[in-house]
């Protein structure tokens, strides 16, 4: 069948890893005729263009820019997306008959690019990939206001999306209940689990001790590893008081991999104290960044702890993958936590006081065998329920085969 899939997300090679490309390639590598529409931004200098490329054909689309820019640029930009999107899909895309309608949020502004291929092929399913609650993560953050003309604007834009999307793929029991229990006028078996999920590769072990020595890290010493976006979400001030309690440490070392808009924050705290303890780079490279997390021994998640909304960072999946145990700081709405404990494979604490994230540094450091088995864990349940087999198979639920 053919399958069209809208992202912002840039997508210029189809083989590197990530929770999308890989979702795309099994669609590919099931027989299925693969479309997915992404935004070249402006600052590429690239102009609209359709290519194919090892079997998914590509789209790319002209747009502002949406990420690592201005909060006007970016708001401007995700408004345009639509209509640029539209444009480019009736240009390249008109001809072909789709079954299957993927899309994700970020943004939730694609309502009338869904509705247009709704349109074009009434038969499709429209299956909407729920990333990012919005705007409800934005009032928590305190961006706006939960009854002002922004909120009103994005949540009539949110809910017009769910109302077009014949199913609601969420990232975790708790994302389903929220969901449902926000939005009434969604029939409840609509909304289900397609997770976040990946491809395992055949990888060949890293020698720790080269990797280590290679970027100047202690060989001696568990590592703490943080990786990813470091912006609001991530409650960059909680993960800075954690690092500064801890910088007397001599029992282990923290690790902060990342870039985004709060990484100046943590590059001031780093600079000014210089901890001897913790040690931060700008973002790496994937193949870089993969060799450096097998290198270390427990994963990091952050997440600020205002939110009401249940964010599920998908950059648990790589520490899971290299059978490391988590230590989840979170808000108490994120069922993240819940699962690493449930299933023994990390401990959690809510983002609040840097005592309890002490404490479970802690708990980590007591037995380098149950640190051990903990990993092992974390893989086993990677296996179970977040490979990309798992989130295709349950999209492909909904067809008649």
């Amino acid at each position: 069948m053919n399958v069209i899939f809208l992202t912002i997300s840039r997508i210029t090679d189809v083989n590197s890893r990530g929770i999308y490309t890989d979702l795309m390639r099994q669609f590919r590598d099931e027989g299925h005729n693969v479309y997915i529409v992404s935004p070249l931004e402006r600052q590429f200098h690239l102009p609209t263009s359709f290519s194919i490329q090892d079997g998914i054909h590509l789209l790319g689309v002209k747009t502002l820019n949406m990420q690592k820019t201005n909060i006007l640029e970016k708001g401007f930009g995700t408004i345009l997306l639509e209509k640029q999107y539209k444009k480019a899909i009736c240009k390249w895309l008109g001809d072909i008959s789709f079954d299957l309608i993927l899309y994700s949020t970020p943004p939730i502004t694609l309502n009338g690019v869904v509705k247009l291929l709704k349109k074009l092929n009434p038969k499709a399913i429209t299956y909407l990939l729920l990333k990012d609650i919005f705007p409800q993560n934005a009032v928590d953050l305190k961006m706006f206001k939960v009854n002002g003309l922004i909120y009103k604007y994005f949540r009539k834009k949110e809910v017009e999306l769910y109302k077009i999307s014949d199913y609601i793929g969420c990232m975790s029991p708790a994302n389903v209940n929220f969901v449902r229990s926000h939005n009434s006028f969604i029939d409840p078996n609509r909304i289900e689990i397609a997770p976040n999920s990946i491809k395992l590769p055949h990888l060949k072990p890293v020698n720790r001790e080269l990797i280590r020595e290679k970027y100047h890290l202690p060989i001696d010493k568990p590592i703490f590893i943080y990786g990813g976006n470091l912006g609001k979400p991530q409650g960059v001030d909680f993960l800075i008081a954690c690092l500064d309690m801890s910088k007397g440490r001599e029992d282990c070392c923290f690790l902060v991999v990342g870039d985004g808009t709060e990484y100046g924050k943590i590059k001031s705290w780093y600079d000014g104290v210089k901890p001897k303890n913790t040690f931060l780079f700008a973002g790496l490279p994937k193949g870089d960044y993969d060799c450096l997390v097998q290198s270390c021994d427990v994963g990091l998640i952050f997440l600020d702890h205002r939110f009401t909304i249940p964010n599920f960072p998908s950059r648990l999946l790589s520490y899971l993958e290299y059978k490391m145990p988590v230590l989840v700081a979170t808000d108490t709405h994120c069922d993240m936590g819940y699962i690493a404990e449930e299933n023994g494979f990390g401990y959690w604490c809510e983002s609040v006081h840097p005592n309890d994230f002490t404490h479970c540094v802690n708990q980590m450091l007591e037995n380098d065998s149950k640190r051990k088995i903990m990993g092992e864990n974390a893989y086993r349940f990677l296996l179970n329920n977040y490979l990309v087999e798992h989130t295709y198979h349950k999209i492909m639920s909904h067809f008649l085969i």
